[in-house]
């Protein structure tokens, strides 16, 4: 058994709204999981059984050997750091640190102790003495974080952390917050809605959706393979193009125009049932060519050190992401190529699962 397993966890209210359909989860010591989805898929209501703030309507939690599901979140050994901060304003910020560890009744030394060690690492030892309204979005947060680390627990829970932040302080945070984890390698969950977030922090990632985990896996395998058609449109920026296909006497057609296949797209192609189906191409994917499929240059969006284009084509809308500057403009005539590799194939039909 690993550090976190959860298995056949479900939650249900009033009989009738179902949050969570049965979700099973392995965590080894030490990885740093990431619960990732759109809004109202269940990954905060997860992670709230984790920590002991709900209960299953069924299945079980287990923190090492120990099975936690009735637990009380105080016997669990667990350490959360909540989007709000949760900081009492009453008190310095060396008192915040260090309140968990008064409350069981650690011993005077040892938490001075503590308090020293947690704001060295954080970086935040000059506002030891400060309250927090004294302090910025980003020193609140440190200061929340560091009464986590004041203790040595079994798993460190984080709820979006980073989502009240500006985008500079959360690129930092994030920097951190990963920093942190290398450092102590303590097993984290963490929930974000953030794609960015789940790929950059991650070594494991479950993409949730509607109360189930449709994929669970590592950053590679999430964004190079995924399982199915939301997981392919809600993990990658911008988002994967997907094109309607249908199959044809060689392959695989859309609008009358074939598409790039290798061998054992081909071949996983023959093997699937008949149905729709939709092609996927990332936007790194496409390269402008001298040749290739035509389209008409709709839009260009600049980022610095790379550009995203959107182009008209027969096949539909394409977004092409390259890097550096474009030297086009709307309006042009231009040809996207990309390798057969690189594409994927998805069921056109409600569960979107991969075909190849």
């Amino acid at each position: 058994m690993g550090a976190l397993s959860i298995k056949q966890v479900r939650k249900t209210y009033a009989d009738t709204v179902h949050i969570l359909k049965g979700i099973d989860l392995e965590i080894e010591a030490g990885e740093f999981l990431i619960l990732v989805g759109p809004s109202g898929c269940g990954k905060s209501t997860l992670l709230g059984m984790i920590a002991g703030l709900d209960t299953p309507t069924s299945g079980s939690i287990h923190i090492g050997e120990r099975d936690v599901t009735h637990l009380p979140s105080k016997d669990r050994d667990i350490a959360m750091v909540f989007q709000s901060y949760a900081l009492y304003p009453n008190m310095t910020v060396a008192q915040n640190i260090a309140f968990g560890l008064e409350m069981r009744k650690v011993p005077k030394a040892e938490r001075e102790a503590a308090v020293q060690r947690v704001s060295a690492m954080l970086q935040i030892g000059h506002l030891l003495d400060r309250k927090p309204g004294q302090l910025s979005g980003g020193q609140r947060q440190r200061v929340a974080m560091g009464r986590a680390l004041a203790r040595d627990p079994a798993l460190f829970l984080f709820d979006e952390p980073l989502s009240n932040l500006d985008a500079k302080l959360r690129v930092e945070m994030r920097a951190e917050i990963k920093l942190l984890h290398q450092r102590t390698k303590t097993t984290t969950v963490y929930v974000t809605h953030d794609q960015v977030e789940a790929m950059t922090l991650g070594d494991r990632i479950a993409v949730m959706k509607d109360g189930l985990v449709q994929q669970f896996g590592t950053p590679d395998e999430i964004y190079g393979r995924p399982a199915n058609r939301f997981v392919a449109e809600f993990i990658g920026s911008p988002a994967m193009n997907m094109v309607p296909a249908q199959r044809g006497p060689a392959g695989l057609l859309a609008h009358g125009i074939e598409l790039a296949l290798t061998e054992a797209q081909r071949a996983a192609l023959a093997a699937a049932s008949d149905g729709a189906l939709v092609y996927g191409l990332r936007p790194e994917s496409l390269a402008f060519a001298d040749s290739g499929l035509p389209g008409t240059l709709a839009m260009i969006e600049p980022t610095g050190p790379e550009t995203y284009a959107m182009v008209d084509t027969a096949i539909g809308t394409l977004t092409a992401r390259v890097p550096g500057a474009l030297r086009a403009s709307p309006g042009e005539r231009v040809h996207l190529q990309w390798q057969a590799d690189s594409a994927h194939l998805f069921d056109d039909g409600p569960s979107g699962q991969r075909v190849g």
